[in-house]
């Protein structure tokens, strides 16, 4: 997902935040004489972010959440190498409901997009005009031989924040010195493209630190992955002898796992770990299946000025389950999409035609504290997609001085606290 090579120049700290702070309040027309039902599936950085600017903008919202804490992804790599703890990750709902949105504690069981209707899970039912999706992801247990929801038990795969952010923290704590970690990364597309090599390089420096005989092997389904040269160049300099990436020209796709044995198999060679991070293929979470607006690919389409989606109409897809064409899934991208649909969606129900959105996206990464990286993109509708702005965004620049990367690990944090106090707060 790299945008090229370029220096990051277009997008600058102070606009991007000085934007998602912005971009969080409706224009001021959409406040005026908007009403309809919306009802939102999803509490995470979407959902909630579409189901704030709705309240805003004046229409009837309700959040469905069955969670009454939202354990955030970004930065939750930290806590598995011990840097930061879990409470760090966690928000509730509380400034929502603060703010007048309708939270309801509970899970949408099944949507009707004929009857416009959500079943919940006491047997209620929801009417709306109009549904905004943002499910987020599931893991697909059944396309890695020997990986389900047990083996995750012993080879966690966190790549949902919470309970198994805190497991394979310590799993990675107790691993006796002189231990090997073995880190899996599927083939695209995954929430959250450089993640896992973000999840490598912290791993990395948890065992240079504290377990320096120890080693990890990152056996990855792709040969290229997002701001590489920067990860790879970051390796060599800080992770000589530490960490080894085997990419998918070595053999490094991952063919079968056994939780019990604690061995990682690919078609060349069988790996004993100490500690296991598997990170299993994704698909849209299974509401969107049932609702309808996933395809074959497990993904949903959705139309790039409004997100509703090509197979369902009244409904929309935001988040990690949209097929958003060139725009990763990231929470940066979740939180835009979210603003930009809630606005589509306050236009369609007042009866105007929807503006032709410019979206945002900036992924930071830490390879150690005080080291970030970053890559950013600007995309626009083009042809039924979401597309590059060609010239716009790229990455951090590849001879950087320390300075600029302890520069990039601040404004890491900076946007975290932003966009996380106005989501939730």
């Amino acid at each position: 997902m790299d945008r090229g090579r370029r220096p990051v120049t277009t997008i600058g700290r102070r606009a991007v935040l000085a934007g998602l702070a912005a971009a969080a309040l409706p224009r001021p027309a959409l406040a005026q004489g908007a009403r309809g039902r919306v009802v939102v599936v999803g509490g995470g950085f979407g959902g909630a972010s579409a189901a704030r600017v709705l309240h805003q903008a004046g229409l009837a919202v309700t959040l469905i959440e069955p969670a009454e804490t939202y354990y955030a992804c970004p930065f939750s790599n930290e806590v598995i190498a011990g840097l930061r703890p879990l409470s760090a990750q966690a928000f509730g709902y509380e400034g929502l409901r603060a703010s007048g949105v309708t939270v309801a504690k509970t899970s949408a069981e099944a949507i009707d997009g004929a009857a416009r209707q959500v079943r919940l899970a006491d047997g209620a039912r929801l009417d709306y005009d109009r549904l905004i999706l943002s499910p987020g992801i599931a893991l697909r247990f059944d396309a890695l031989p020997g990986y389900d929801a047990a083996a995750a038990e012993r080879m966690p795969h966190a790549w949902k924040a919470g309970a198994q952010t805190e497991l394979l923290a310590r799993q990675l704590a107790a691993m006796p010195e002189g231990g090997t970690v073995v880190l899996s990364v599927p083939g695209n597309p995954y929430r959250c493209p450089p993640g896992p090599y973000e999840r490598a390089s912290l791993i990395a420096y948890h065992l240079k630190t504290r377990k320096p005989r120890a080693k990890l092997i990152v056996l990855d389904a792709k040969d290229t992955f997002s701001k590489q040269k920067l990860f790879e160049s970051a390796w060599k300099a800080l992770y000589p002898g530490t960490l080894d990436y085997v990419p998918l020209a070595a053999g490094g796709q991952v063919a079968s796992v056994d939780a019990r044995a604690m061995t990682v198999a690919t078609d060349f060679e069988t790996y004993k770990a100490d500690v296991a991070c598997i990170i299993p293929p994704q698909r849209a979470a299974p509401i969107a299946v049932q609702a309808g607006v996933a395809d074959r690919s497990g993904w949903c389409p959705i139309d790039p000025v409004t997100f509703e989606s090509r197979l369902v109409p009244g409904i929309h897809v935001v988040g990690d389950a949209a097929i958003a064409g060139a725009m990763p899934k990231s929470a940066f991208a979740a939180n835009a999409q979210a603003k930009v649909c809630a606005e589509a969606v306050t236009d369609l129900l007042a009866g105007r035609a929807p503006g032709t959105p410019k979206l945002v996206n900036t992924c930071y990464s830490l390879v150690a504290p005080g080291y970030g990286i970053s890559v950013a993109g600007v995309y626009h509708p083009d042809k039924g997609v979401l597309a590059d702005v060609e010239g716009a965004g790229g990455t951090s620049p590849l001879d950087a001085p320390d300075s600029v990367r302890r520069q990039e690990a601040t404004y890491a944090e900076d946007w975290y606290r932003t966009v996380t106090a106005a989501v939730f707060g």
